[in-house]
């Protein structure tokens, strides 16, 4: 990720950053506002063109870098928070998360493709397993406004008709 004095201002109100990622795919993913301030406090001084996440020896955090931290913030957070003692957390992991909230929050499948640099919906679908929170929210928006008289059963004998009748 590029020093945040790089983002782009596409809409006047939404900032985005520059995201180089596997296989050297560039991408812009958007920011709020809290994270614009975190990543310009943490870039300080730094050039648009500086990379913001150093290792240390000043080179370019790689994935494996970036993995090897979250494994080692885990290991320090097991100890006060017993939930995560059972859990594998990988960076990847916490991309799926996210897909996951995304959709459940109502955001559609193309624009959480668009938002994880997915060239196919096919691979995006991995993340849309349908929780069962999900599965209620999506009956109560069928139920909401309709009386039982307009949800209704099929009536067999007249499908079963009408499939004869084709």
């Amino acid at each position: 990720m590029k020093s945040p004095d790089g983002l782009a201002n596409h809409d006047c109100s939404a900032k985005s950053v520059r995201i180089t990622g596997k296989g050297n795919k560039q991408r812009r993913c958007p920011l709020w506002p809290t994270t614009l301030e975190q990543l310009r406090r943490l870039a300080g001084e730094r050039p648009a063109e500086a990379h913001l996440f150093m290792n240390r020896r000043g080179e370019p955090l790689t994935r494996y870098g970036v993995h090897t931290l979250v494994e080692r913030y885990i290991v320090k957070l097991r100890s006060s928070v017993p939930s995560l003692q059972a859990k594998r957390v990988s960076p990847h992991i916490i991309r799926h998360t996210t897909a996951s909230h995304l959709l459940q929050a109502g955001v559609d499948i193309n624009t959480i493709r668009a938002w994880l640099g997915h060239a196919s919906l096919n691979t995006t679908n991995i993340y849309a397993e349908t929780d069962l929170a999900t599965k209620k929210r999506a009956l109560a928006t069928l139920e909401r406004g309709r009386t039982p008289r307009t949800i209704g059963r099929w009536n067999q004998p007249d499908v079963m008709a009408f499939l004869r009748a084709l």
